[in-house]
């Protein structure tokens, strides 16, 4: 069954849907535990525009505002299934257990449910990760070997548990900084790296590379370099794959693309932003090592340049002093703490300030978006939307855009691109905000 959408034909989302998470940590075990907790009516599905959101359709005076989920074909709760990759062998249960992220009123009374999610053997390697270890890994004489296992785990998985379609995240930890090279530009050069076992190919890659073989969709939640480089977007293209990324955009920089916006709408500078945090899980233990760190850099002080645009007004931007750290504090754990100084300049330059202590919960943040992609993500492969997905860039620090574009990152222009995108789909009118319909101009 089929509705015909402008250039758009969407699949129905029939049969079961298979969501496979790389990495069982902290945030997919939050996420999978919460999708269970809200099956069963314990708890409400918060931060997630799915389950929670509507979308306005026509002018405000018609007064249509659906749920996103009445409006648009998405799978339903109860055919999600689950699976992982994980180099820990602890089950969903073990793991919730050991991350504390969430109270035993939300793990004990579906612990059962939990500990059936079982991870699979990861593709893993000390020398990406290197603050982890891992025994529930992966063994291959070539990274091209672990990659096709990778592809064998997805099609076992489809097999066993009946599933009609899959989509797959990466939630596991940031890996070491890679930098794009020969190897990335082109398929054949891709491919023999992997048989060459090349240092530039990470598991990050090899699970992008798999998946998409696979004709599964890949949203990558983290910084690091995987399928956003030339060779696995060009597989994604001809193989008619969505994909996108990277990494889950939760505390700080929610709170980052939602002030700088408001600065530069109203033309106030800024001399310099001082970011650090304080986190004690695996990620912040992950991120104690330089080498990860400088990837989540990279994807943290990205945002402001680009929202602020230095080039176009060097006056008020041109000279911002912009700092990140991230201190690994392990009392914290999953309770992190983002504390942002802000020196900004007004009318004739005096100087202001502004202060924000955000004592967020990384996983609590996360996990709604894991949700969320995984059915836009699916919702995009049944309308036949291959490639790069921008129209979800809402959900990530570093989205993805074509070669000639500049990613955007003010997140209500994200919001409201990825709304108009819904409609554009489902074959409703985009809507501007413009609204001179309703006023009476006189005419020139």
């Amino acid at each position: 069954m089929v509705t015909e959408v402008e250039h758009r034909t969407v699949e129905q989302a029939e049969g079961k849907l298979g969501v496979l998470l790389v990495g069982l940590g902290a945030v997919a075990t939050t996420y999978v535990a919460g999708v269970e907790n809200v099956r069963r009516e314990r708890a409400k599905a918060v931060g997630s525009l799915v389950e929670m959101a509507t979308i306005r359709l026509g002018k405000r005076t018609e007064h249509r505002s659906p749920r996103i989920r009445e409006f648009v074909p998405l799978a339903e709760l109860s055919d999600l299934v689950f699976g992982a990759w994980d180099p820990i062998p602890d089950d969903a249960y073990e793991s919730c257990k050991v991350c504390g992220v969430l109270d035993a009123e939300h793990v004990e009374p579906i612990a059962d449910f939990l500990r059936s999610l079982r991870p699979m053997p990861a593709v893993f390697d000390q020398q990406y990760v290197k603050r982890l270890q891992g025994t529930n890994v992966k063994s291959g004489k070539t990274k091209r070997d672990l990659a096709e296992a990778i592809r064998e785990d997805i099609r076992q998985f489809k097999k066993e548990h009946g599933c009609s379609r899959l989509v797959m995240v990466w939630c596991a930890s940031t890996e070491v900084f890679i930098a794009p090279g020969p190897v990335h530009d082109n398929l054949a050069a891709f491919e023999q790296a992997m048989t060459d076992n090349d240092p530039t190919i990470a598991p990050s890659m090899l699970y992008a590379w798999a998946s998409i073989m696979e004709d599964v969709p890949f949203a990558n939640g983290a910084p690091n370099l995987s399928v956003d480089t030339p060779a696995l977007l060009a597989l994604a293209e001809d193989r008619g794959v969505p994909v996108g990324g990277k990494d889950f955009k939760t505390g700080q920089t929610m709170i980052k693309t939602v002030l700088s916006p408001m600065l530069k709408a109203r033309m106030l500078g800024i001399a310099g932003w001082y970011s650090t945090n304080i986190l004690g899980n695996r990620d912040g233990e992950v991120l104690d090592d330089p080498e990860s760190f400088k990837t989540k850099e990279e994807s943290k002080l990205g945002v402001l340049e680009h929202i602020l645009q230095p080039s176009v007004y060097p006056d008020l931007y041109g000279n911002v002093y912009h700092k990140v750290t991230i201190n690994y504090y392990p009392p914290r754990g999953d309770n992190k703490e983002g504390w942002d100084n802000i020196d900004i300049f007004g009318w004739l330059g005096y100087p202001m300030q502004i202060k924000v202590d955000f004592l967020c919960r990384d996983s609590i943040l996360a996990a709604p978006l894991v949700h969320d992609l995984a059915l836009f993500f699916d919702l995009a492969q049944r309308a036949g939307m291959s490639g790069i997905q921008e129209w979800l860039s809402f959900y990530f620090k570093s989205p993805m855009a074509a070669p000639e574009l500049a990613p955007e990152h003010d997140l209500f222009i994200q919001h409201a691109k990825l709304k108009n995108t819904l409609r554009w789909i489902m074959g409703e009118e985009r809507i501007t905000h413009l609204g001179v319909e309703y006023y009476q101009y006189d005419r020139a």
